[in-house]
């Protein structure tokens, strides 16, 4: 394999086409590079930076950084996965993720991708916000106490289902949100529906469908079967 098409991800050579990403000509080497909010559907933003690999000596978003021949990528190295279990843990703290009560236990990416990285524990003190929970949808529940802040919801609904029913709204740490696009903020005065991308996008528990929670028992979900670095390649 030339050089002209390829670079070194944790020593081994990665062939890629041009315009691909860092991340997307790993994931088509069938490579595992840790991510949340990045989704080979949609525009990368680099917002969660767990996908952060060194690229030549130098940190950057394995998401946003374009593959270059000869280019040398560290990813799963002891510096690379410790930063990334700090960031998981801020994550975990910052929102009201309690897993084993959560209808997305086992189908989470939040949950697995820790898992995966051997998070044992949250580590710093939970922040316990106060996020509200929507149920005035027929078909659809918010639970927005597990948000973190993706944007996959907003991209899909914008860019697939053409509705624009979610945006992020506020500004800072605590302010920052998914706000519902309708005067009175709630879902049920949306044309949202459970069809929609944006019902099936997100990694946590946030959209959830009603009475479908517990139809597949924990247990033989799909991260039950499977580990992130497995699931994460071959979907």
């Amino acid at each position: 394999m030339s050089e002209q098409n390829s670079f070194l991800l944790d020593g081994e050579e990665i062939p890629f086409s041009p315009g691909q990403t860092v991340i997307q000509a790993a994931k088509a080497a069938g490579k595992y590079i840790p991510h949340l909010c990045w989704h080979p559907d949609f525009a990368p933003h680099g917002s969660c930076k767990l996908c952060t690999v060194k690229v030549n000596g130098r940190f950057g978003s394995a998401c946003t950084t374009a593959a270059t021949a000869g280019m040398n990528v560290d990813n799963r190295t002891p510096e690379l996965d410790d930063k990334r279990r700090t960031l998981l843990q801020l994550l975990f703290v910052e929102g009201n993720h309690f897993c084993p009560s959560c209808e997305k236990s086992g189908n989470c990416l939040l949950q697995a991708t820790a898992y995966d990285l051997g998070m044992m524990s949250p580590h710093f003190d939970h922040f316990f916000p106060d996020r509200p929970v929507d149920a005035s949808h027929p078909d659809m529940l918010l639970d927005f106490n597990r948000c973190i802040m993706c944007a996959l919801c907003v991209q899909a609904s914008r860019e697939v289902d053409g509705k624009n029913v979610f945006a992020m709204g506020g500004r800072g740490m605590r302010g920052r949100r998914v706000i519902v696009n309708s005067e009175s903020g709630r879902l049920a005065d949306t044309d949202f529906a459970a069809t929609d991308r944006a019902a099936n996008v997100c990694p946590v528990g946030v959209i959830l469908k009603k009475r479908v929670g517990f139809a597949v028992p924990i247990g033989q979900r799909t991260y039950d079967k499977a580990p992130a670095s497995i699931v994460e390649v071959v979907k």
